[in-house]
């Protein structure tokens, strides 16, 4: 009989959660602090693959990957080995006070992902809300502007700079004081949404005309501003692609005037949507790009890219304790081997697969919105009401719910919105498995209506 973690698909021993479950949950209440946010009563031992155990022995196939990072799945045997490889020759040395080869090594690798003529340089760390704080601080150094505009629904971390930029939900900004000035926010192109009755093709034409002939003439002179910032694909706002039309002029905008075009790749990016970049898609090439969750498997890295004539700071002007560090650097470089060796690929075929199955949930489910996105970023909108699209975060929640139940992981993302972002090595028969049992957790959803 195969041990838990040699199943492909969930196998369910206990109740959910379990005694051990239960006591690691009572212990967390009494410790932990109490603005984290847990979906569901999951209390994970081990990882394989899209497979995860609990502490009671139950497993569950992974269609979250820890929020997009677990690219290559749990515990890839290769990047395991990278890992312990480089813990026991060199585990840190700081990045901004000396030098090692690990740095260059990566930062050459990741430049080469990205086309584009100019040259770029990297500058490593270690989350994603570091990665855009040091996009923020860069498009104002390069450009000696301080204004910077970001889009409803986007999601750019939780410190103090990102945090100003990020408008997703209210309770993520609340009772945190004034944040960064100059700071303004436009609507993202949503096309299920969109209030001209566009395609998801056409979708953003008033948003471009609202920034030229409205915020620049009464807000901000287009001169005054560092850089514009979005998501390709809106992450945590329900994994809401951009129009590649969307983009495209957006750059021909920021080039115009001399603003910086920041790309927020924290969890489009590294091969997810069957390209490495999600803006890719579009064929634009921004001045920074901000990277982190998949990049190294579950270790803590990020970076940000910027074009040779952008990243012109001075030493000094922004640094790293742990940043670039050696051992989540090992991971990269075995992660990034995984994806260009196959998983980015993959990702592009699955994405495919799936779609190809799910396209008509619309039509089959009352529940179900929209369902949208690229590759292995899959969101799926759902609505009380096809005719109004009222949201129903209440159904979203119950979806995801069920869905542990019966062993799928799930996150929620948006007002009322599904996300699914396995890693990028599932197959057919764990696809099946997440489609069946979502279909299944639609129809016990609809039968509360």
């Amino acid at each position: 009989m195969p041990t838990t973690l040699e199943v492909k698909t969930p196998r369910l021993i206990t109740a959910l959660p379990g005694p051990k479950a239960q006591q690691v949950i009572a212990a967390d209440a009494k410790f932990m602090s109490p603005s984290l946010t847990r979906e569901y009563a999951l209390v994970a031992k081990k990882g394989h693959g899209a497979i995860v155990e609990d502490v009671d022995g139950n497993s569950f196939l992974d269609f979250a990957a820890g929020i997009a990072v677990c690219s290559t799945g749990h515990c890839h045997p290769k990047v395991v080995e990278a890992i312990q490889k480089q813990a026991a020759e060199l585990i840190h040395i700081s990045g901004t006070d000396f030098y090692h080869h690990h740095m260059p090594q990566l930062a050459e690798r990741l430049v080469a992902t990205m086309p584009g003529k100019e040259a770029k340089k990297v500058f490593f760390g270690n989350s994603g809300t570091e990665a855009v704080e040091g996009a923020i601080k860069l498009a104002r150094y390069a450009t000696k502007r301080d204004k910077l505009i970001a889009f409803y629904g986007c999601f750019h971390g939780r410190t103090l700079g990102s945090l100003s930029l990020t408008a997703s939900k209210n309770t993520q900004r609340k009772n945190f004081g004034t944040l960064l000035g100059g700071v303004e926010h436009i609507p993202f192109p949503y096309a299920y949404r969109c209030a001209h009755d566009h395609t998801s093709e056409t979708c953003g034409t008033e948003i471009l005309e609202l920034l030229e002939q409205q915020m620049f003439k009464r807000l901000f002179a287009p001169e005054e501003i560092a850089a514009i910032i979005i998501e390709p694909i809106q992450g945590e706002g329900g994994f809401i692609p951009a129009p590649a039309f969307f983009l495209q002029e957006l750059q021909r905008i920021c080039n115009r005037h001399g603003i910086l075009l920041i790309v927020d790749e924290v969890q489009s990016g590294v091969g997810r949507t069957g390209k490495w970049w999600a803006y890719e898609h579009a064929g634009i090439e921004p001045d920074i790009v901000c990277v982190a969750k998949g990049i190294a498997s579950g270790m803590p890295l990020s970076a940000f890219v910027a074009r040779e004539s952008v990243m012109t700071w001075k030493k000094g002007s922004h640094g790293t304790t742990y940043g670039g560090n050696p051992v989540c650097i090992a991971s990269a470089m075995a992660t990034l081997d995984l994806i260009e060796g196959g998983y980015m690929e993959n990702a592009r075929k699955m994405g495919d697969y799936i779609f190809g199955r799910i396209n008509d949930w619309p039509q089959r489910f009352k529940v179900v919105g929209d369902v949208r996105g690229k590759g292995l970023m899959i969101g799926i909108e759902i609505v009380r009401d096809q005719k109004t699209k009222e949201k129903a975060a209440d159904l979203r929640d119950a979806v995801v719910q069920k869905a542990f139940q019966k062993g799928l992981l799930v996150l929620s993302a948006g007002e009322n919105s599904i996300r699914v972002s396995p890693p990028l090595l599932i197959d057919e028969e764990q696809a099946d498995f997440a489609i069946r049992t979502l279909e299944d957790c639609f129809r016990e959803v609809e039968k509360t209506m």
